[in-house]
């Protein structure tokens, strides 16, 4: 960070003329204010850890209608399990994966899809949501996402947390 000096002033100069502020205004440089992006401004930089974009992308990503659950079967077993412990958070971002530099970042999600929707379709509308969303919370240049879908989720499936509540017959 540059300090901040001023310059010192001679007190009780009575002999200097001294110019008005719209003179002086008038007479001063023209700053310009030179912004190389939102995020790295001359004024300072603003930095966003790759598990915010993390976040954004999962929530982004569960709000497309189409989209079941997201990453791995090992992973929804897991986050199954760690949701049952109370005080527990939920992981939105299970499933995303993130490459972030300082003015870009590139996006990875696996994800279940619904039974009967288009694949094609709903990977669209993620990339739209996600694009869209990570772009105007963080002001990151999204250069992709890429959509892995993992499975296909039948109607008369369960989830395994569901299973474990049937009662014994």
């Amino acid at each position: 960070m540059v300090p901040v000096t001023e310059a010192p002033q001679s007190p009780g100069r009575s002999g200097d003329m001294v110019a008005s502020e719209e003179g002086q205004k008038r007479n001063a440089p023209v700053e310009q204010r030179r912004t190389t992006d939102l995020l790295h401004t001359d004024r300072g930089n603003t930095t966003i850890e790759e598990t915010v974009v993390q976040k954004l992308a999962g929530m982004a990503t569960r709000e497309v209608p189409g989209v079941y659950a997201m990453g791995s079967a090992a992973r929804r077993a897991f986050g199954a399990m760690t949701e049952r412990i109370p005080g527990s958070q939920t992981n939105v971002s299970g499933g995303v994966s993130v490459e972030k530099g300082e003015r870009q970042a590139a996006i990875d999600l696996s994800i279940v899809v619904e039974y009967g929707m288009s694949i094609v379709e709903v990977s669209q509308d993620i990339r739209r949501n996600v694009i869209q969303s990570v772009e105007r919370a963080t002001g990151l240049e999204v250069l992709e996402v890429n959509v892995h879908v993992t499975d296909v989720h039948l109607p008369d499936e369960e989830r395994p947390e569901e299973t474990d509540k049937k009662p014994l017959e």
